[in-house]
C-alpha cells in the first residue's frame, strides 16, 4: 500500500494568511496536534499545536513559518516510511507530497495504525508464538517446516533486535489457536519460547489453577 492510497479526506489545511487563533481551533475540532500549511497546491510545512501555543494568537501563520517543520513522507513510497515518521516524530497525521512539493494530502495516524494491522495479520485468527534467539541462528525454513509439521502454518513473521537487550525476538503469527504442539516442538529442538497467546495458555492457566487447588488441600 502506497502513501497516496491513504489519503484523508476529512483533514483540512491551514492557509499562511490563518490566524494563530483560528489554527487552534480547527486542531481542537479535528483532534489532531498537527495540520499542514498549504499556499497554491504547495506544502510549506506543518504546524503544531506546541509552537502554535508559544505564539501570538492573533499573528498570522505566515509570521511564524521559520517554525514549521518540512517533514512530509512521498506519495509514490510506501506507508511504513509514514509509519516511521509518526512513530520518530509523536505526529497525530503525516503530511504526503509529490517529487515537486505538490501538496497530495494527509494520513491520518488512526489509518496507518488500522493498515499496519492488515500488514501485520492482527485481524486474521490464529495464536502468536514469540521466540528469542541469537540472530545468527535464525532460519525462516526451518522455523516453518517445524509449524508445517505440526498441521499449520505461518500467515505472518516478524523480527526485532532489542537494542537495550541484545536480544533477536521472532515473533510468530500461525493459522491455529491451538498452539500447545507447536510449542512442545520448538522446545524439542532447544528454541527459547518468550512468549505464546493461544489456547496453550488458556490451558496452562488451568493447569495452573488445579495445581494451586491440590496443593492447598494436600496443606
Amino acid at each position: 500500500m502506497l502513501n497516496k492510497e491513504l489519503i484523508s479526506s476529512a483533514i483540512p489545511t491551514l492557509n499562511p494568511g490563518d490566524s494563530v487563533f483560528q489554527a487552534m481551533e480547527l486542531m481542537q475540532e479535528f483532534h489532531v496536534m498537527q495540520l499542514p500549511v498549504v499556499a497554491e497546491d504547495k506544502y510549506l510545512g506543518l504546524a503544531s499545536e506546541d509552537d502554535l501555543m508559544n505564539a501570538d494568537e492573533n499573528a498570522t501563520l505566515q509570521s511564524i513559518e521559520q517554525r514549521f517543520s518540512r517533514i512530509a513522507a512521498k506519495a509514490g513510497a510506501h506507508f511504513l516510511e509514514s509509519v516511521q515518521m509518526a512513530n520518530e516524530h509523536s505526529l497525530s497525521l503525516v503530511p504526503v507530497i509529490e517529487k515537486d512539493g505538490e501538496f497530495v494530502g494527509v494520513i491520518t495516524t488512526s489509518d496507518l495504525l488500522k493498515q499496519l494491522g492488515k500488514t501485520t495479520g492482527a485481524n486474521e485468527p490464529g495464536g502468536i508464538i514469540v521466540l528469542e534467539m541469537d540472530q545468527r541462528n535464525f532460519s525462516f525454513s526451518e522455523i516453518s517446516k517445524l509449524i508445517e509439521t505440526n498441521d499449520a502454518q505461518i500467515t505472518q513473521l516478524n523480527t526485532h533486535w532489542d537494542n537495550n537487550n541484545g536480544v533477536f525476538y521472532v515473533t510468530i503469527k500461525v493459522s491455529k489457536f491451538e498452539i500447545s504442539d507447536i510449542i512442545a516442538t520448538f522446545q524439542r529442538y532447544e528454541y527459547q519460547v518468550k512468549y505464546y497467546f493461544g489456547e496453550e495458555m488458556y490451558e496452562n492457566e488451568l493447569r495452573s489453577n488445579y495445581d494451586h487447588l491440590m496443593n492447598y488441600l494436600n496443606i
